[in-house]
């Protein structure tokens, strides 16, 4: 993707910035003024829900490896725009704080990683989509400008069908196995092992685990779908979860739907017929979301001189 946005803007940047930071990691791709792409990273969570200055921290490593690894000294942050989708931006108070923490950047556009996601998937135009990754949630953007989100109120008490959710299921399956309330199953001995082996050890990991942790069991119930049939009927009912979030965003399905973030593609195979027909993959993804997002924040400054 040689050249990704251009756009005109309130004063010149040397670099702009496309961030989308979830609870398992953070995305960053970087383009020079003219929307040429200089490179892209990764690094650890920047999910408000772990911390301002977490996420802050997660932003800056993933920004100096992209610096680093095209062999470019990076300007100081005052000559560069950023834009970011970051979950936990719901929360208005993490929000205000996150933008008071800005370590440096010239100008900052900030939004969910539900709409990031969506300027993505449907190139800057009216859509709906879903996002299912460590949590999950769903947004829709009509062509008179109506923006609506459906789930995503945060992990546990929401994001159905997301990593961090399907890990919370395991764990019980694999808690109610030890208790001898559930049959032994190779997918149960699996979670019980991956958290160290025994009932105290399983205490242990639960006592520190977070959102993050949840989600790293996922790829487990994926993995053990095809051949048991509780981690396939766990799958199965995230595909509901899904097909009721589609549902309640556009009831009459007039909209493109894009099923988007890491779990999308495994849990396919196992939605409802009509939505698996209606879905389609994103046309790009959220950082180049938030680079969108951003030039919108740009077009608005220039517009206000």
């Amino acid at each position: 993707m040689d050249r990704i946005l251009k756009t005109a803007h309130a004063r010149p940047y040397a670099y702009l910035i496309g961030v989308d930071g979830g609870g398992t990691g953070t995305r960053l791709r970087v383009t020079d003024a003219g929307g040429s792409e200089l490179g892209k990273a990764g690094s650890g969570p920047s999910a408000l829900v772990n911390g301002v200055e977490n996420a802050w921290n997660a932003v800056l490593d993933a920004l100096a490896n992209v610096f680093a690894t095209a062999d470019t000294a990076m300007p100081p942050l005052s000559e560069m725009a950023i834009g970011l989708g970051l979950a936990g931006v719901h929360n208005r108070q993490w929000a205000a704080a996150f933008k008071v923490a800005n370590p440096g950047f010239g100008t900052i556009a900030l939004d969910t990683d539900g709409f990031t996601t969506l300027l993505g998937a449907h190139a800057g135009q009216p859509g709906a989509v879903i996002a299912i990754g460590t949590g999950s949630i769903g947004e829709i953007w009509t062509a008179d400008g109506e923006r609506r989100e459906v789930g995503g109120w945060g992990f546990p008490a929401s994001d159905e069908a997301g990593g961090a959710w399907l890990g919370l299921h395991a764990i019980n399956l694999a808690q109610r196995m030890l208790d001898g309330r559930a049959a032994q199953s190779a997918f149960g001995a699996a979670v019980v092992n991956f958290c160290g082996g025994t009932r105290a050890s399983l205490l242990d990991w639960l006592a520190q685990a977070r959102q993050t942790q949840f989600a790293s069991v996922a790829p487990l119930v994926v993995q053990h779908a095809e051949h048991d049939v509780l981690a396939r009927e766990l799958m199965l009912k995230a595909g509901r979860e899904i097909a009721t979030i589609a549902a309640a965003l556009d009831p009459s399905a007039s909209l493109p739907l894009a099923l988007c973030g890491g779990l999308a593609a495994p849990l396919r195979a196992y939605l409802p017929a009509d939505v698996q027909a209606r879905a389609r993959a994103p046309l790009a993804d959220a950082t180049t979301g938030a680079l969108r997002l951003l030039q919108r924040h740009l077009e608005g400054l220039s517009d206000a001189r």
